[in-house]
């Protein structure tokens, strides 16, 4: 059986979403939803490991609110695949093993588009994976909790617990399997000199965050900068050897150069 464990800010959003394609479900499952409404949880990280801590399954699938499972056999596909995976650490449904890759067979968005640029046949093993849909198995979540120290906002929870697990020896996979999230996924925030700079270049191609989310990075990329050299994000890919802001204002001039060029070939 499959725990699942939700964090909601929006009754309605959930009920919508996730909630109703659960109830469709061949298989059973237990359901541990959170509510957030009030800011009872200042982290995704004590929140998950708090409804983690309560769950019974033999997996625990720490999920998005405005998430859909597309199919009634959804789940029963899903339990028959994570059995089968080797040293299965942490399974998702959107990842990145390298850069410019992104694996994935859902779709997100109004309208729906894919939210990858390879789709998978089969379970592939890869670096990290999105926070909108982490399986983790209990056996592996007794002996490892999120970060709530490294994580202690809303980001990289998930980046952070799969580069968690490879260091004990796990793997981390994209399963097969589609969704549909509802989100545009990384939201660009204005950042003042960044955003003027960036001003001609559409919002999705500019890599602005939330402050919170770059305070957290920080912190990860120093906690796993002796483990791996790059760390692969569904939103874009950091080195631990360089400081952030360098790293977002070369993004920046790459960005401005391409744009430069497309207009130019455009003339």
């Amino acid at each position: 059986m499959i725990s699942v464990v939700c964090v909601y800010n929006d009754e309605q959003t959930l009920q919508d979403c996730l909630l109703q394609c659960l109830r469709s479900q061949t298989a059973s499952c237990e359901l541990i939803a959170l509510d957030n409404t009030e800011s009872r949880f200042r982290s995704a990280a004590e929140a998950l490991n708090y409804g983690g801590g309560r769950a019974h399954g033999k997996y625990v699938m720490f999920v998005h609110q405005d998430v859909s499972l597309n199919g009634d056999t959804w789940m029963r596909d899903a339990e028959n695949v994570l059995d089968s995976l080797p040293e299965l650490g942490v399974a998702g449904i959107a990842g990145k093993r390298k850069k410019n890759e992104w694996l994935s067979n859902s779709k997100h968005g109004t309208p729906p588009r894919p939210a990858g640029s390879e789709t998978l046949g089969a379970p592939v093993v890869v670096q990290t994976v999105d926070e909108c849909l982490v399986v983790v198995p209990r056996e592996v979540f007794d002996v490892l909790k999120f970060d709530e120290a490294v994580c202690d906002g809303w980001h990289l929870y998930a980046v952070d617990y799969c580069l968690s697990s490879a260091s004990i020896g796990l793997k981390t996979y994209v399963l097969p399997l589609p969704v549909y999230h509802s989100s545009e996924g990384a939201v660009d925030v204005p950042t003042h000199l960044l955003d003027q700079l960036t001003a001609n270049i559409p919002a999705s191609h500019r890599g602005n965050l939330s402050p919170d989310y770059y305070k957290t990075l920080k912190k990860l990329l120093k906690k796993h900068r002796n483990q791996t050299p790059r760390v692969y994000t569904t939103f874009r890919d950091w080195t631990t050897a360089y400081p952030i802001i360098v790293q977002r204002v070369a993004f920046v001039v790459v960005q401005i150069v391409n744009s430069v060029r497309t207009r130019l070939y455009c003339v």
